[in-house]
This record gives C-alpha cells, structure tokens and sequence, in this order.
C-alpha cells in the first residue's frame, strides 16, 4: 500500500499512513515541515523559511541550523512517505508523490472548493461536513512562532467560514430546530456577528419558535445600537421582516444573513503579463502571514507609473483565496489630473455599501461610518485596497479592526502617519532591475521579436530606466506598429525622449503622469524640483544642494525630503540624492521654463560651488601647485571644507561625473572661464586615479574654451594638458601636434616656465615610446629654463627627467647624480610628489646597475609616498617596477605579490594592455629563457 504522509496541521502527531509516529525531534524541526507543508508543492524561498521557524529578528546562524533540520527530516522522510523535501533556487519544497492531498489543511481546502461549486445542498453539507471533520482540536498545537500563531489565527478564520457555510446549507434544507442549540451557543460566543444572528434567528423561526426570534433580534439590534451606534445590516433586517411576514421562500433563499448579495469581488482586472518584483511580493506574503494580533497594512510608495497599482492587484489576484469574504478596491483619486482627492466620506460610503448596507442605514456622521466599517469585517477575510492615496488623514479612518482582514495602500507619497501611526509596513517601489525589464518588452512583444533585435532591446531598457509605464508604452506602441523595428523606436525614444512616451491618453503618458505629481506639490516644492531638473550630473550631495537652491544645507535636507516624501527623488544609502532619469527629463523641462535670468543664477550657484570647492580639493592634493584665478563665488554658494589628502580625494571620487556634467554645463552656456578652469582643477585628481577618458574629455573642452579667450597663457596650458592627455593613451600623433603647438605659442608669448613644462611633458612622451635621445634633448631644454627663471622646484623635475634619460641610455653614474640632486631639492621643499618620482627613478638606476636591494628600497619608499598621496595610477607603475629586483634577487613571492597588485590596480583604471603585461610578467616568473617585456613608468610630464 502506498504510504502517504500525514502531517497534523490540526494537531501535532506527524505520522505515516499506517499511524506510526516519525521522530521529528525540537519543535523547530517540526516547524520547519509544518511551513514546507502548507505551501506543498511551491518553493518555499530560504529567508522566508526563516522567518517563519524564528520569526523577522533571526540570529545569524538561523540559517545553517535550518539547513541541518532539513537534513534530518530527509532522513525522517526517507523511505516511509510519498513524499520529499527537495532544495530548488532560492529555497525548498515539499513534493508529494501524487496530485492527492497530502496533508489535512489540503484535503480541508479541496472539499470546501467543491462545495462551493456545488449545487446539489444535500452534496454541499456532506463536503462541508467531511471538510470539517479533519479538524481535531485547535490547529498547529505543540508549535510556536510568529508565523505558526499567524497561520493558526487564518486557519481559525477558515474554520469557522465553513462552519458558517454549512449551518447555511443546512438551514435552506430545513434543518433548523436541530441547529437551535448549536447557534445558541455561538451566538453567545460571537455577541456582534450579524451571520450568527440571522442563523439562529432562522433556526428558531423554523423550530417554530418564532417569538423568541424576534425577541433574540430585538435584543441583538439593541446592543449594536448601543455598543456600536450603528443598526443592523440590510441582510439581517431583511430575515427579521420575513419572520414578521412569516415569507418561507426569503428564509429558505437567502444564502447570507449578512449580505445580500455575494462577497465583493471589486478588484480591477490584474496586469498580465506581470513580470518581477519578486521581492515585494515575499514581504506581501511575510505580512499577510505575520499579523496574528493587528490588522496587516502595507504603504506602498514610489513614483507615478512605477507599477504600486500593478504589485497590489497581482498579489490580490494571485491569494485571492486567501480573502473568502470579499475584496473591496477604492481608488481615492490622490493625484487626479482632473478632480480633487476623494472625501474619505465619500469613500466610505462606497465601501458600506458593497458590504450590503442600504443607503439609508449608512450613519451621517463619519465616525459612525468607520464603526459600522469595523463592525462588518469583525471575522471576516477580506482584502482592502485602497489605490491612489494623497496622506494618511485620507485613509485612517477605511482601517478595519479585525485581525483577519488585508488593507494594501498605494500612493505617490510615503505615508509616514500610517506606518508611525497604524504599524504599516512600508514598501518602496523602485524601477524594474535590467533582467526583468527585458522580460516584460519579450512578454509584451514576443520573445522571437525581442531576441531579432537584441541591441535595439538593451537600449530600450536602457532609455526607459527600468521604468514600468515606461516599458509598457514602447511595448504598446511596438505592438500597434509590428512594421517599425525595435531600432527605429531606440532611436525615437532616444531623440525625443519624454515625448516619444506620450500616447495621447493621460493614462498612458509618462509625463502626463508625472505632471499629476508635479501639479500636487506646494510653490516652495515645485520651486525645489525644478532646480534641481538643472542640476547637472546624476545624483547630488547635501551640500551642492544647498548652492543649487541658495539656502542652509539643513534647509535643503528639508526640503529634498519632502519631495522624497511625494517619491520624486530618492536618498541612496551613502547619503547623496539621486532623481530617476525619466523624472529628471520632466524636472529639467519644467525647470527650463523658468525666466533666464532665474534659471542661470540657479546654475550659477550650483557651478560655482563645483568650481571653488574642486579648487580647494585640487590644492589639498598638490599644494605646490598654481590654482587658477577664481572669480568669488555666488551669493548663497555654501563652502564645503576638506580637511586633508582622503577627504580631498573622497570628494572628488564621489563628485567627479558631476564636476564633468558641470563643465559640459558651462561649455554649453558659454561660460570659457569656468570651463577651462574645471580642466584644470580635475587634471591632479583624474591622473592620479587613472580616468585618462575623462581626462581627455575634459582637456578637449579646456583646448575649445582656451580658444575663445584672449589670454594665451591659458591656451598654452590647454594644449600642454590636452597633448599629455593624449601621451596618456598613447596616441602619439594628436599628442605630439599638440604638444608642439604649446611650445610654439609659449615660445611666441614668452612663458618661459609653461615652455619648460611642455618640455618636460614632450620627454615624458619620448621615453613612452623608446626614444629616449629625443626624450633626453626635451629634459635638459626644461633644466635649463628652470635654472635661468630660478625655478628650484621645476629644476627638481627636470633633473629627475634627465635622470631618467640617462638611465634609460645606460649612463647610470649621470643618471644617479641628476636624481640625487632632483631628492635633495624635493626633500628641501617638501614636494612630496616630486620625492616619490625621483625615488621611483632611482630605484630603476639601481636595479639596472645590479644594486638590486637598494633597488627594492627605493621603490618601496616611493610607494609608500604615492599611497600616502593615494595616487594609484604611479603606485600601480611604481609596483611594477619593484617586481623587478625581487625577481633578479629569487624572491620570486615578492615579485608575484608586487605585480598582482599593479595588475589589479591598472584593471581598476581601465588599462587592459598594461594589465596585461603585468600578467605575462607573471607567467615568465621563474623561466630563465622567457624574455619578460618590462613595463617602465613614464616621468611626471
């Protein structure tokens, strides 16, 4: 005989089909079959899983002890039952062997669908009967947890729906004196349930005790006047009129004495396809699962057309069976583009009257309304929506009181009151992760279309930013148009941008959705938002906020707060603020509209915090060297102090895509000053951390300003940098084109000091590309400008750079006297960059004159001064060359260690060839006749 497991959901003996006991040792173990049980056949994720056996606040070991417990009940299982535990991604699952139920709560489950769907009422009260009788005692008794005591109160729920349902059943077969005394005493047990009162109310009128019927319904409605201010429900007057009436046929009719009419199913229909959030949708089940004691509430928050109405209608649908009494589904109008928010009186009303109450039994005073609301749900199931909120005053009062009900709240605004106030859980709705935002467009379009144009569909997500209405608009407008590719509709979109996603219907347009949320905001909010649509880069920092809109820092932390409240800008974990793409599109349209004059003080402000604190930042880093001449910043620009090297450098990591958006901004307005002034307050931060891209970019909009600016100083500096820029990715054509049209300009303008640095940058380059007399010819020209300005520091780097020439040439005894006389001046004027350089280059004459442990020590205290600079990019050179003498010394570790690290250090900086070299060093560790190609740095230009 097969043997099938029968697990006690109703009591706590877990046995086999022949009644045999299965040791399932703690209490925990047994309840971590008993939450795989009631979901048999679903995966069980393995935080869920957790919280269910210890509850939201499980140590940190919960999940290793889990694991062995599912060990053990394989083993328990093994062999005596049809069915197993089975791991699959993401957590477990209790497989039956058969499509028959394996537990009581199933088979419970099976016979009460049935007998819903039954018409025969003598086959419904044998289903009910058979459904109820696999009930011994409380449920889930011997277990404890969060979860179980939730799970215990539902099935509590479910019980006693069906004991309701059967006395129904029973009572339309005129089986009413044998059910007086049963509902006598439940009614006792149940004083304010208006489906109790009317049964018993029934089952006395057909006993023929019809007198105390109408006595049992006087005292009934008296105490629901007097305990709730309300009167009874139209069902219960309407069994109380047809005993008067003594009409059989309403008796024996009516299904529920409470309603007239079925449970509400209000629920709109549910998005399909409905892809991801599979996240949201555990904490939705953790919830429905967890409130034993109070009401479950979630506040879902997030941007207009960022898919809360979507989430709650697919939850709703997908445990519809959860809510047996009914699903109620208000749309409270809170960012209507046509009306005002609905009255909460207005919304009550509506809810009353889908719970059976007539008109004129509706209490006028909206205090009554929300006892009435509470009253009627007390025992009941059911499933609140309440879409569109506009705060929590609009929605407190639609709480139902009753532990077994659902209220899902939806709304542009985080609802602080209700979380505070009412212990909602709060949950964030953000855009859709790349992976499911393609799986909507392949749901929506095909996969065979999506597959056809996969570029076209990662643009399309990518322009779209993960945004659901979004998503759904392209795919709408892909699927009216099967003749236009998924590249033309990328290209669209990418032109016209928040244009492209308006289909005409406020409803389905991206900005005319966002538009409800911006016309909702206060002056002083709408005033916030549209400076910051002129903020240029991606995110923003409290204190660039303040400067974007002239006040204190605290003041804008007010203020961003309060548009984080109507979910139009977001507070990342690291503290900055950031603005979904397609928000900050519609935040810049309106933002443009504002009058010139206002519109450029905002981005003056914003531009000249970025500028001076950039400066300031940049001296931190190198304050030997020259700043440029800065205009005093705007009125209501706030300064940003750094204290030191890693504050400086923190700062500028965290700010540099803006100080590049800001430099754009300026170019794009005409503001040459500033634009070559973010050229070179960058150049020190963006060298030293490797963005040779970005510092190209920069360099070329320093050269286009420069060119526009009578001052041909500036314009010698642009092309110097802008050709160093170059040598740094080694174009060597664009380079050198450069680099000599800034000596030529310094030699025909007579700045001597910037033709010594072109010098100096034009040697660095040579030895780039093994020309080291041409290299050498530039580094003695530079030393000897440097001597005749009087130049200690310049004199410094030049002697270094002709050190290193020399070296390279094979004069070692020049090479080490140059960089000798280089260390000492560097030490005098504590130039530390410089003393980093110079030992770097001592350290190659070393190691190639066979001194290789001096060498070693020379690279080493060089490396120490670049990591105190926290310059990667030279330490990542400088390491490569220390492998160098720890190989020729056999100390073959070291050497791996050394190039490890600079291999890792160049893939951070995006230098693949140089990563490269390093690995190939590697691989000809230890092979006497591999010749390793040596990576040599270049000098500081």
């Amino acid at each position: 005989m097969s043997v099938t497991l029968l697990v006690r959901l109703l009591g706590e003996v877990v046995a086999d089909a022949d009644g045999r006991p299965i040791d399932l040792g703690a209490a925990r173990q047994r309840c971590v079959l008993t939450a795989l049980a009631i979901d048999t056949g679903r995966v069980v994720p393995l935080d869920r899983l957790v919280e269910r056996v210890w509850g939201p606040t499980a140590a940190p070991r919960a999940r290793a002890t889990l694991h062995g417990y599912i060990s053990r009940l394989r083993r328990a299982l093994a062999g005596t039952t049809d069915v197993a535990i089975l791991r699959r991604s993401g957590g477990y699952l209790l497989l039956p062997a058969t499509t028959e139920p394996v537990t009581d709560l199933h088979r419970f489950r099976e016979l009460r669908t049935r007998a819903r769907i039954t018409n025969d009422e003598s086959q419904v009260v044998q289903l009910l009967a058979t459904a109820l009788s696999w009930w011994r005692g409380d449920a889930l008794t011997g277990l404890d947890s969060t979860w179980i005591d939730a799970e215990r109160l539902q099935l509590h729920g479910e019980r006693l729906a069906a004991q309701h349902d059967l006395v129904d059943a029973r009572l339309r077969l005129r089986h009413g004196p044998d059910l007086v005394a049963e509902l006598s005493a439940r009614s006792v047990e149940q004083p304010f349930d208006e489906r109790v009162a009317g049964q018993y109310l029934k089952a006395l009128h057909q006993a023929g005790r019809t007198g105390d019927a109408l006595e049992h319904y006087r005292r009934f409605r008296k105490r629901l006047v007097e305990d709730l201010g309300a009167e009874p429900g139209t069902a219960l007057q309407a069994v109380h009129q047809s005993i008067l009436t003594t009409d059989p046929v309403a008796l024996r009719a009516s299904p529920d004495p409470v309603r007239v009419a079925a449970p509400p199913r209000q629920l709109p229909a549910p998005p399909s396809p409905f892809v991801g959030r599979s996240d949201e949708l555990d904490r939705l089940d953790a919830l429905a699962s967890r409130s034993p004691t109070t009401v479950a509430i979630s506040a879902m928050s997030g941007a207009g057309g960022i898919g809360k109405t979507w989430l709650a209608l697919h939850w709703a649908d997908r445990h519809a069976d959860r809510f047996p009494d009914g699903q109620l589904f208000v749309d409270l109008r809170g960012f209507s583009p046509e009306n005002a928010p609905m009255a909460p009186a207005v919304a009550m009303r509506g809810l009353l009257s889908a719970l059976g109450v007539a008109p004129e039994g509706i209490p006028v005073d909206t205090h009554a309304q929300s006892a009435l609301f509470r009253s009627l749900l007390v025992g009941k199931r059911v499933l609140l929506i309440l879409d569109n909120a506009a705060d929590t005053a609009q929605v407190s009062g639609m709480l139902p009181g009753s532990s077994s009900c659902m209220v899902l709240v939806t709304s542009r605004n985080r609802l602080a009151g209700l979380i505070t106030g009412h212990g909602a859980q709060h949950l964030p709705l953000d855009v859709l992760p790349g992976s499911d935002a393609r799986a909507l467009l392949a749901d929506r379009l095909g996969s065979d279309r999506v597959t056809a144009e996969p570029v076209a569909v990662d643009e399309l997500v990518e322009l779209c930013g993960g945004f659901p209405l979004a998503l759904s608009i392209v795919a709408g407008r892909a699927r009216t148009r099967p003749d236009l590719s998924l590249a033309a509709l990328a290209a669209e979109l990418r032109n016209l941008g928040l244009e492209a996603l308006d289909d005409g219907e406020p409803d389905a347009s991206l900005s005319a959705v966002l538009s409800w949320s911006y016309r909702a905001l206060t002056a002083d909010q709408a005033g916030t938002f549209e400076a910051l649509g002129l903020a240029p880069g991606p995110d923003l920092g409290l204190a660039a906020a303040a400067s974007l809109l002239g006040c204190s820092p605290a003041e804008a932390g007010k203020r961003l707060r309060e548009l984080e409240r109507a979910s139009l800008v977001h507070q990342e974990p690291h503290g900055r603020w950031r603005m979904h793409d397609l928000i900050r599109r519609y935040a810049a349209g309106v933002g443009h509209l504002l009058p010139p004059a206002g519109r450029n003080t905002i981005l003056r402000r914003v531009l000249d915090f970025y500028l001076h604190t950039a400066n300031a930042a940049d001296n931190r880093l190198y304050p030997l060297s020259a700043s440029p001449e800065l205009d005093p910043p705007s009125p209501g620009v706030q300064q940003h102090p750094l204290e030191d090297i890693p504050a400086a450098l923190a700062w500028f990591t965290a700010e540099h895509a803006n100080l590049m958006a800001a430099q754009q901004l300026a170019l794009e307005n005409g503001w040459h000053p500033a634009v070559w002034q973010f050229t070179w307050v960058l150049n020190t931060f963006q060298s030293r951390r490797g963005h040779r891209h970005d510092q190209l970019r920069a360099c070329q909009a320093g050269v286009a300003a420069a060119e526009r600016l009578s001052a041909p100083v500036r314009q010698v500096l642009a092309h110097r940098l802008l050709g160093r820029a170059y040598v740094e990715l080694d174009c060597r054509d664009e380079a050198t084109a450069h680099l000599h049209q800034a000596l030529e300009l310094a030699r025909r303008h007579g700045t001597r000091v910037v033709e010594a640095h072109t010098h100096r940058t034009l040697a660095s380059a040579w030895e780039r590309w093994d020309d080291h007399e041409r290299a050498l010819d530039h580094a003695t020209k530079a030393l000897e400008i440097h001597r005749v300005l009087d130049d200690p520091l310049g004199e410094a780097t030049a002697l270094n750079a002709v050190g290193w020439c020399a070296d390279q040439l094979g004069d070692h005894d020049a090479a080490r006297a140059h960089c000798s006389s280089a260390l000492e001046l560097f030490r005098r004027h504590n130039d530390l960059n410089g003393e980093a350089a110079t030992l770097d280059s001592l350290g190659s004459i070393d190691h190639h004159s066979g001194r290789h442990r001096q060498a070693v020590e020379n690279y080493r205290q060089s490396l120490a001064l670049y990591r105190r600079l926290e310059d990667i990019n030279e330490a990542a050179r400088t390491l490569t060359n220390l492998g160098h003498p720890h190989a020729s010394l056999g100390q073959d570790d070291l050497a791996r260690a050394a190039w490890q690290e600079a291999q890792e250090l160049f893939r951070q900086q995006g230098r693949t060839e140089d990563a490269s070299r390093t690995e190939h060093l590697q691989q000809a560790l230890g092979q006497p006749t591999a010749k390793a190609p040596e990576l040599v740095p270049v000098p500081p230009g």
